[in-house]
């Protein structure tokens, strides 16, 4: 059985097709019913349970039907709809990543309409509006709901490459008021693996036993490897922009918390980075030199020293990180005109 068969198998099951009035058919297919309302869809299962799938099948002209699992029993949501309408405008409060196992699918996400084809993939953030087109033209797309613990951990996990972790990490999970989503395109031929891994995880989540937590996390930890590794995504201007900012921050911040004692190669250890990203970074930031910068903060908090403590000048030398006190004098003299015991005296 592939994957297809397999969504098309659990959106089939009519003899528990839900009356059009149930309230999972507005959870799971809401047709746009207003222009100006937003809707923030919440996390449907309970806490333990921290993946979903909902898959769409789009084969019947101008009829869509939708089941999510797990469930406390197999359902199957049906909805008419008219060629080009779209779903209500949207964000959910965890990860969603959809993946167009047939035919093709369109978005439009902040603005802009976006068409997914067969094998590509679409990650959207917590704060991302956006709406579903519905069409004639047969489609089956697998959504998974991935709730926010279970998206640190797979982060956590270190399986994507460097670049998509830093995107995830920076903007998807930091949020930080961001609306963010990513595309992804296989690199030639859709993986055949990824399509696998995709069977077998709602497989589980649909067939529910002993164990399947633990196998639901580990394929997916499989996924996010396979996509950082077989799947290519591009950042616009602005998210590249905003990409780098972030990162800024939490470079900034790491320095500021260990100055004393910051070196490039714990910065490497910790951002995942190359040493000559860090120069780059912060020169393009400050106008500062990596050691510059570093020096700069760590004269900073010398002289909030010199002025809120009674500490002698060789203990705020060795405070701030600085183990020759002629190189310290030497720095500071050149930055503030004067030497340590004397701009103290001053103030």
């Amino acid at each position: 059985m592939t994957l297809l068969e397999l969504c098309r198998q659990i959106t089939d099951n009519h003899k528990l097709l839900l009356p059009p009035d149930h309230r999972l058919n507005q959870r799971l297919i809401c047709p746009e019913y207003s222009k100006s309302v937003q809707e923030v869809k919440t996390y449907p299962l309970l806490q333990e349970e921290r993946i979903f799938a909902l898959c769409w099948s789009l084969y019947n002209p101008q009829e869509l039907y939708a089941s999510m699992c797990p469930s406390p029993e197999p359902f199957c949501c049906r909805c008419h709809f008219e060629n080009g309408d779209k779903t209500q405008l949207h964000t959910h409060d965890y990860i969603e990543l959809a993946y167009i196992i047939d035919g093709k699918f369109r978005q439009r996400i902040l603005g802009s309409d976006i068409t997914f084809s067969k094998g590509e993939l679409c990650l959207i953030d917590k704060n991302c509006f956006h709406q579903d087109y519905l069409f004639s033209q047969p489609a089956c797309i697998l959504f998974l709901g991935i709730s926010n613990d279970m998206f640190y951990e797979i982060m956590d996990e270190n399986v994507t490459t460097q670049k998509i972790t830093s995107f995830l990490q920076s903007a998807l999970l930091r949020q930080k008021n961001l609306q963010q989503y990513l595309h992804f395109k296989p690199n030639g031929h859709a993986s055949q693996e990824l399509e696998d891994c995709l069977f077998w995880l709602l497989n589980e989540l649909y067939n529910i036993k002993t164990g399947s937590r633990h196998i639901c996390k580990g394929l997916l930890l499989r996924i996010f490897g396979i996509i950082s590794t077989q799947y290519d995504f591009s950042l616009s201007k602005e998210q590249k922009k905003t990409m780098n900012w972030l990162i800024f921050e939490e470079v900034s911040a790491y320095i500021t918390r260990h100055y004393a004692d910051v070196t490039i190669q714990s910065l490497t250890d910790t951002f995942h980075f190359q040493e000559d990203y860090f120069n780059r970074l912060i020169k393009s930031k400050t106008g500062l030199t990596y050691s510059a910068y570093v020096q700069q903060i760590r004269l900073e908090h010398a002289e909030r020293l010199l002025l809120t403590s009674d500490k002698t000048v060789e203990e705020i030398t060795e405070i701030v990180g600085y183990h020759n006190k002629g190189y310290f004098y030497k720095i500071f003299q050149q930055k503030y005109g004067t030497t340590p015991s004397k701009y103290r005296q001053k103030t």
